[in-house]
């Protein structure tokens, strides 16, 4: 099976390099942008009128060869399946980002934690009713 994914844009934030980027992006006021490319524009119709997006990256400065890791917050060793580290064998990362706003082909988001040139996937609505997980 081979796969081929086309970047729909690139970030544009203020992380150049590793130890730049908050450990979660939802725990940082950094706003970033996010720059889709024209010929995707179109597919923006409407989004301005959502208040959160998922968006879906290729954290492609990551380390594909990692299968276990230890997330900072707990000091124990576990698979990669298991914690959200970005080295992973297919390094999708997921946020969930404010929209602030959407002008020209360019997303303005707050909580963000990709570094500056990375490439963006897809980016879907978040749903309240739908991707909420209830206590």
């Amino acid at each position: 099976m081979d796969l081929t994914l086309r970047p729909i844009g690139f970030v544009r934030s203020p992380y150049k390099v590793k130890g730049d980027a908050p450990r979660q992006g939802r725990l940082s006021a950094m706003v970033s942008e996010i720059v889709i490319a024209d010929k995707y524009r179109e597919g923006l119709k409407d989004i301005g009128k959502k208040s959160h997006l998922f968006v879906l990256l290729w954290f492609d400065r990551a380390d594909r060869s990692v299968l276990v890791a230890t997330p900072p917050h707990e000091g124990i060793e576990h698979g990669v399946f298991a914690t959200r580290s970005p080295n992973r064998p297919n390094p999708v990362a997921l946020s969930l980002v404010d929209l602030i706003r959407c002008e020209e082909g360019i997303l303005t988001v707050r909580g963000l934690d990709a570094f500056d040139g990375t490439p963006v996937l897809d980016i879907k609505p978040y749903s309240p009713e739908i991707d909420s997980v209830g206590k």
